[in-house]
């Protein structure tokens, strides 16, 4: 028997909430690796008209094995050995690849505008990360920002950054973001690592 698209989405609807109501988890969220992906954004430089793309990577090795596991309000981080994890990893990075190649074949849905050279830009972003935890927030600073790969005196379309980060004392259920910075402060994008 086929079903029309709307009765279909009609139970497919009610089989999500009869599972929340009786309480089970529906699936279990993947196991954490080191790298994962955290996103992607392209957009146009203004008045270059030049496309760029900025791409993240999460690198964290703290967490590679680790699965949350969906108990509503009790989710929880277990790590490889079946212990709870209970406050945020310490050391992490992201990865951040900023090009001018057309690496994502979506169009691009904003603008920027910049007074540098497309180029120039590549090689001068800035980043700010901050951590939330339920209403406060506070600031991060990098504990070091590289830009590996090609060296950056050497004309290139492409500049990968690895910003780093050392953290004490964060809730497994912080949230943290990182924000991509043109030099004059313009949010380019940003970039989310969460656990719960």
């Amino acid at each position: 028997m086929k079903l029309s698209p709307v009765a279909g989405c009609f139970f497919a609807t009610l089989a999500v909430i009869c599972t929340g109501v009786c309480g089970q988890p529906a699936v279990n969220s993947p196991i954490f690796h080191s790298p994962t992906p955290a996103g992607y954004e392209n957009f146009t430089l203004k008045p270059s008209g030049t496309v760029m793309a900025l791409l993240g990577l999460i690198e964290c090795p703290e967490i590679e094995g680790a699965q949350r596991v969906s108990e509503g309000m009790a989710a929880k981080v277990l790590a490889t050995d079946g212990t709870v994890i209970t406050t945020f990893p310490s050391h992490f990075s992201f990865r951040i690849t900023a090009s001018l190649r057309k690496t994502l074949t979506l169009p691009p849905e904003d603008s920027v505008t910049s007074a540098l050279e497309p180029e120039e830009l590549l090689s001068k972003l800035k980043f700010r990360m901050r951590a939330y935890d339920g209403i406060s927030v506070r600031e991060v600073e990098p504990e070091s920002v590289q830009i590996i790969g090609v060296p950056e005196d050497v004309p290139y379309d492409e500049r990968i950054y690895r910003v780093q980060f050392a953290v004490k004392g964060l809730p497994i259920t912080a949230r943290l973001v990182l924000d991509v910075l043109t030099p004059e402060g313009t949010q380019l994008t940003h970039f989310t690592f969460s656990l719960l």
